[in-house]
């Protein structure tokens, strides 16, 4: 008989399969397996409390759900299909919510066959009237890729538009800036301020100048100065703490604030006056802080200067357009470097991961996806920002502020022990235990530099990273090797930013100025709010390039390319093509004919009887077999496979591979620590991405695979 042992509160994932796991709020305790018996009704994501029993036979914890204490979401995005003149549904595919989703046809708002819905829950699994809604939006056509955006921002419950009264208040500061009560600002309308930024920018948060003297580098960091107009107990406020900052997709914009404000008074345009919060540093010539203060002031951006306009006016070849400025950006270019160099020394990493950049065309259709490139220019805006983040940082420890922090823990001992394998297996010994960490890891990356495991060790050193967060405590940022770090410079699109500058002024200027200061309880809960939302704007913004690629692959379906293995999971390798920033997955059945097994350690899966390995880095030619828009993922099979899976042994590999029991990222099960692990349990797990971890579903899959036995004569 089962013993009782204790009952936890935490979250539940739902298995496609029906059953589940219990992640704990108690970070000490253990995952719990949930039976399919008790997720009855339950959907992934809520908070559940469990009683948690030891099974004796087998030695296993597992969990009983006792209540539902909240529901994580009221809202839930599917496609709408009709059944009869009276209903339509939402089908639950992926076996996320337990049940399919029932609408009258009164609340349907006409919806049509295969229209993306967005639709408000009215009774939820389990109740006696079934799971129940009102659609609330109907976002647009499955296949139509101009509304893959829209689906993201109601599927990820991202807030869009603003209140009546928000935009009321936006609106009332007129489109110039009201110079009466501001005697105190300081005038630096004559210094030559200018913003670098992206080509398509409007939100222009932040603009620098710099000049020399007899100490060293005086820099200015000019910042717009959204607290001036978005005050505590707002709408605009409430509307902008609900967001916590923009969210930016391909071609579209979900702004924290509304335009009368982030694009037009707010924004640090060229040659209009506006209103800044400025940070003032003493540097000397090494780079070193002497002093540094902060202000009010009243600038005029002398010229709007894109990366690639300061890229060329930095190699010596300035735009004539911009020879008023031409020493002023190659003074700050100066200082930049000297700040970089200075930041590498002290054991900041020095990643660099190119970001994909999707192009498409008017009707939202990719015609494009590339890794964009990265200049020096971006880098000089970089570290001018870094330095005024942690200039206010350090003025928060200085004066014994409560503030909102930006921090980076150190790794998890697990992954850097990873990490170290895969460097091993390069041929680089490596212990990252204890010491400067990151001049370690650093040092280890300079090592391949200009080789292609450069890019694959930049990646791993990534995911071996903690996630950054904000936090009311300063424990420092472990990515940057800084001791004190915040977030300043970005207040038009970040929360935390502008509640750093209402601290900032408070301190300054004080109540008799109107300022008051966040509370500490108050702090504390923004920063845990603002994390969670910055994490759910990631996840829309990932999971719309993940649509965009799948688009764009099914245009290559059943064409073959050279690629290169990024990750290895226990059910197969992922690729990335070389001709396109796409990556798809080869499912372990696909292969070839042996039964494979996942050393963790070594992050390679090799053949049992082969010997034959699979590991990151290694190049690969691949064939595209199908591509799934709706869930962003695509399939890959090997066109230059060394083995031809016999029918036997993909049909084993296939009942393993639907006994997969996780997907959540980052997290593993347990099983035996022998340097692998077989596919002959009764469970395994593996980490899913969020582009394209499960095998697609597409209708193309068995055309393609039929082209490709045609092509590449595997089977």
């Amino acid at each position: 008989m089962s013993k009782l042992l204790y009952n936890l509160e935490g979250i539940v994932k739902r298995h496609p399969d029906g059953f589940g796991f219990f992640i704990p709020d108690d970070k000490e305790k253990k995952d719990i397996f949930l039976p399919k018996r008790t997720m009855e009704g339950i959907m992934s994501n809520d908070r559940v409390l469990i009683k948690v029993f030891l099974d004796p036979k087998k030695n296993e914890l597992y969990g009983d759900i006792q209540r539902v204490l909240s529901r994580f979401t009221n809202k839930v995005v599917g496609v709408f299909h009709n059944t009869n003149d009276k209903y339509g549904i939402l089908l639950d595919k992926e076996n996320h919510w337990g049940a399919n989703l029932v609408i009258q046809k009164e609340d349907s708002k006409n919806a049509k066959e295969n229209e993306w819905v967005e639709v408000e829950i009215n009774t939820f699994p389990g109740h006696p009237k079934g799971y129940t809604g009102k659609v609330i939006q109907v976002i647009g056509h499955r296949n139509d890729p101009a509304f893959d955006t829209k689906r993201a921002i109601a599927l990820h419950n991202i807030p869009e538009g603003f209140s009546n009264k928000a935009i009321e208040e936006s609106e009332s500061f007129g489109s110039k800036i009201d110079l009466k009560g501001q005697e105190h600002r300081v005038d630096q309308r004559d210094l030559h301020y200018v913003t670098i930024d992206g080509v398509t920018a409007k939100d222009f948060d932040d603009a620098v100048y710099v000049e020399t003297n007899n100490r060293g580098f005086l820099l200015r960091v000019a910042i717009a100065d959204v607290s001036h107009y978005v005050k505590p107990k707002t709408a605009l406020d409430k509307d902008a703490y609900d967001k916590g900052n923009s969210s930016y997709f391909p071609m579209y914009v979900v702004p924290m604030l509304p335009e009368a404000l982030s694009n037009e008074l707010c924004s640090l345009k060229p040659k209009v006056d506006r209103l800044a919060m400025v940070a003032e540093i003493q540097m000397n010539f090494r780079g070193d802080f002497e002093s540094y203060k902060f202000y009010e002031a009243i600038i005029n951006s002398h010229a709007r200067i894109t990366y690639g306009e300061a890229q060329e006016i930095v190699d010596g070849s300035c735009p004539e357009k911009f020879s008023h400025v031409e020493n002023d950006v190659n003074r700050a270019a100066d200082l930049a470097k000297i700040l970089m160099a200075k930041r590498f020394s002290q054991g900041s990493l020095d990643l660099d991961i190119p970001e994909t950049e999707i192009i498409l065309d008017e009707s939202g259709t990719p015609i494009d996806i590339i890794k964009s490139e990265r200049l020096f220019a971006h880098r000089l805006i970089e570290e001018l920002m870094l330095a005024a983040n942690v200039a206010v940082a350090r003025y928060f420890e200085d004066h014994e502020l409560n503030g909102i922090h930006r921090i980076h823990e150190n790794p998890n001992s697990e992954k850097l022990k990873v990490l170290e394998n895969f460097l091993s297996n390069f041929g680089t010994k490596l212990s990252l235990d204890g010491g400067k960490i990151q001049k370690k890891i650093t040092k280890a990356l300079k090592k391949y530099e200009g080789k292609p495991e450069h890019a694959i060790l930049s990646q791993l050193t990534l995911r071996s990273m903690q996630q950054a967060r904000y936090a009311s405590e300063p424990v420092g940022h472990f990515g940057l090797a800084f001791d004190h770090y915040t977030h300043f410079t970005s207040p038009i699109r970040r929360y935390p930013d502008l509640l750093v500058h209402r601290i900032l002024k408070a301190h300054i200027y004080g109540p008799k100025k109107g300022h008051w200061a966040p509370s500490a309880e108050e702090l504390a809960t923004a920063s845990t709010h603002c994390s969670a939302t910055e994490q759910r704007s990631v996840k829309a913004e990932r999971f719309v390039q993940s649509v965009k690629r799948a688009r764009f692959a099914e245009k290559l379906v059943g064409e073959e390319f050279d690629g290169r293995i990024t990750s290895i999971a226990r059910f197969g390798v992922f690729v990335g093509l070389r001709a396109f920033d796409i990556d798809g997955l080869v499912r372990i059945e696909e292969l070839g004919n042996d039964y494979f097994i996942y050393d963790e350690e070594k992050l390679i899966l090799r053949g049992e009887r082969s010997g034959y390995q699979y590991k990151m880095g290694q190049d690969v030619r691949v064939l595209v077999a199908a591509a799934n828009p709706e869930l962003g993922q695509i399939d890959f099979q090997l066109a230059d496979s060394a083995f031809t899976p016999s029918k036997k042994d993909s049909k084993s590999r296939q009942r393993i591979q639907k006994k997969t029991d996780r997907n959540r990222s980052g997290k593993k099960s347990g099983g035996k620590k022998s340097g692998g692990k077989k596919f002959s349990g009764k469970k395994f797990s593996g980490k899913k991405s969020s582009s394209s971890k499960k095998s697609s579903k597409s209708s193309s899959k068995s055309t393609a695979k039929k082209k490709s036995r045609s092509k590449t004569k595997r089977k």
